[in-house]
């Protein structure tokens, strides 16, 4: 009872799932979604546009095409992406995107390299944000630096432990923050120094135009690509929309839509911003301090206590960063979902707390970010190559799906021309930008990135192949104990219970032949001996099933059908029978529960489960599978309530 207090204080009290309130309260409106999800692209603007503005070298003339060009691709990529909203408005992104307009290989390697994307997001922006807190700190305490980053992210593990909507809210001063102090800072620094942009679009060009009658267009070209795909960094996180559309509030679309524009105007807007200033301000590097520092430090030189008023600008840098740390438990626990449903990872990933999060999904991402701090020490440099290029590779895959689809379909709309060239021109661009990255930094990381992400894609192929096998074996399984029913007659007398006679109560799955598996050798093993059949089962509300209010229904009608099915049989041979059902996120809470209920009605009961073995068991396999009769009889046993377990040999 302790435990179970301390964890209701920390992370709240259970939902119902079948409240009509639940999902509406729950719900994301698009100014929630542009904080909740928008706050990864917009930390960006906190290293992206140095990266590129620093990989210009002596060249920053060419600094203002830059600018044009990532305000330019950030809508772009965000136009896009609105189409993958209206393809798949139940969530999954660039994971659905290629599975499903490319081929299901695709969208493996894709959704391989979204789970490596968002445990990076977690890393780096922890990383990040500590790097900015701990400038202002002597060097002795850099010794420290780890321990806090491990600290923050488990604070962010817990908050997301409590609900989606409850961790924006706690961190929406933070975002708006940063937001109303950057756009002022903005627009003040160019409103400033307006007076030198014709200059200074004039001399821009003038200077490039010398630079390439020197060098010649190849290395002027050369140059300014490795720029501006080193600030490749500036666009991650724009598609944390489309893999989370299934939180927003109806019509989720539109709110997808909106929640999109917003991302895209304030990062065009805060990146573009911010490389113009570079320019108008005329920065340089400056050991110690991030070019922002720099640039901030100068706008705000004539301001009253400007020394005070920079430290709380760079201090909200470092809190929105923490911000987008929470974009990657929001995110990468959807795509495991999402990816667990179609049965290339464990399908415990699929399963919601009983404050309807993908809990396991969660604690799985604040582990490996843990595990990834620790490998790179949190070196920044490290983690921001990984980072982007498994961005660009979901980007390139989503794109190059988009744009395979408006091929195929180009008969079916009339705007399908617009539509594909905008996909076209989008995967032209992620996809040089990720080979960019990779040529530059393979020795510096890129080959790692390469390592991880193919692991986990033979990972799930090695899941997949387990998956297709079993319900290959399952399948079978219910086409030949599958019996047909015959009507039944209108004046057939339905048998009674009678609740002082022995009673089977059986745990009925998804699998219809694994129940009448146990159906018949329970009348094999005590033939005549009991006399009343109860079915009891659980539906499970995972992420599949909490989809939609449709979704719910369609699982509550199979289950109901399931029962039904095994009443009339019984019925039929002249056995008493009834059911007993229930819907809960935890399947064995669930059960016990109803194990309770009915063992008060039916006093002399013993319960039955149907148990899958495989010549092939083994730890990995067990571990994809849940058990759920092994931990019934535990808890069962510890009632006095007694249960058999009916093993099920698959093999053919």
């Amino acid at each position: 009872m302790f435990l179970k207090k301390c964890r209701e204080i920390f992370i709240g009290v259970p939902r119902n799932p079948f409240d009509t309130g639940t999902r509406k309260n729950i719900a994301l409106i698009a100014f929630l979604a542009w904080i909740g999800l928008g706050a990864d692209g917009l930390s960006s603007s906190c290293y992206g546009p140095e990266e590129a503005f620093l990989a210009l070298g002596i060249h920053y003339h060419l600094a203002l095409y830059l600018a044009i060009l990532t305000a330019l691709t950030v809508f772009i990529i965000s136009l896009a992406y609105n189409q993958v909203i209206e393809l798949f408005p139940s969530g999954g992104g660039g994971y659905k995107v290629a599975s499903k307009l490319i081929s299901p290989h695709a969208g493996v390697i894709s959704g391989s390299a979204l789970i490596v994307d968002y445990v990076l997001t977690i890393a780096i922006s922890v990383a990040s944000g500590v790097d900015s807190l701990f400038s202002f700190l002597p060097l002795a305490a850099q010794h420290y630096k780890l321990h806090f980053e491990i600290i923050i992210l488990l604070l962010l593990l817990v908050l997301n432990l409590r609900g989606m909507k409850e961790s924006i809210k706690i961190l929406l001063p933070i975002f708006l923050g940063f937001v109303i102090t950057h756009f002022f800072l903005i627009f003040y620094g160019v409103l400033l120094h307006g007076y030198h942009l014709p200059e200074l679009m004039s001399g821009s060009v003038a200077d490039t135009q010398k630079f390439v009658q020197e060098s010649g267009w190849f290395v002027a070209l050369a140059i300014f690509l490795r720029a501006y795909s080193l600030g490749g960094g500036t666009y991650t996180g724009l598609e944390a929309v489309s893999n989370n559309v299934n939180h927003l509030v109806e019509p989720r679309v539109r709110t997808g839509k909106w929640t999109m524009f917003y991302m895209a105007v304030s990062l065009s807007l805060t990146a573009g911003g911010i490389i113009l200033l570079y320019l108008l301000w005329d920065v340089k590097p400056t050991e110690g301090q991030t070019l922002n520092a720099v640039t901030f430090g100068s706008i705000l030189a004539g301001f009253p206590m400007h020394h005070a008023l920079l430290i709380l600008v760079l201090l909200l840098e470092a809190g929105l960063l923490f911000v987008a740390a929470n974009t990657g438990f929001l995110g990468g626990p959807a795509v495991l979902a999402n990816m667990s449903i179609d049965g290339w990872l464990p399908k415990r990933f699929r399963n919601l707390s009983n404050r309807l999060v993908t809990q396991t999904g969660i604690v799985w991402y604040g582990v490996a970010a843990i595990f990834i701090l620790f490998w790179t020490h949190g070196e920044v440099s490290m983690l921001v190559v990984l980072y982007s290029m498994n961005v660009f590779l979901t980007f390139s895959l989503s794109l190059l799906g988009l744009s395979n689809y408006w091929w195929k379909n180009r008969k079916l709309s009339f705007s399908w021309y617009y539509r594909m060239t905008l996909s076209v021109v989008g995967f032209v661009v992620c996809a040089a930008i990720l080979i960019i990255t990779l040529l530059e930094k393979f020795t510096a990381g890129g080959w790692l990135t390469v390592l991880i992400t193919s692991s986990v894609v033979t990972l799930c192929l090695v899941v997949k192949k387990h998956y297709v096998s079993i319900e290959k074996q399952i399948k079978y399984l219910d086409e030949i104990l599958t019996i047909p029913l015959s009507p039944t007659p209108p004046d057939k007398k339905i048998p009674e219970l009678d609740v002082t006679k022995p009673t089977a109560v059986l745990l009925i799955s998804e699998s219809t032949g694994q129940g009448m598996h146990t159906l018949l050798w329970i009348q094999r093993m005590f033939p005549n001996h009991f006399k009343n059949y109860v079915f009891i089962s659980v539906g499970v509300v995972d992420v599949g099933s909490y989809g939609s209010d449709s979704a719910l229904k369609d699982m509550q009608e199979k289950i109901q059908a399931r029962l039904q099915y095994f009443i009339d049989f019984c019925h039929q041979h002249n056995f008493a029978a009834t059911s007993f059902v229930t819907y809960n996120s935890d399947p064995i809470e669930a059960l016990v529960h109803l194990a309770d209920q009915v063992s008060q009605q039916f006093p002399n009961c013993v319960f039955f489960a149907a148990s899958l073995i495989s010549k092939q068991d083994s730890w990995f396999h067990r571990r994809l599978h849940g058990d759920i009769p092994i931990i019934m009889q535990r808890q069962l046993n510890l009632k006095g309530l007694q249960m058999v377990i009916l093993p099920v040999k698959l093999e053919r």
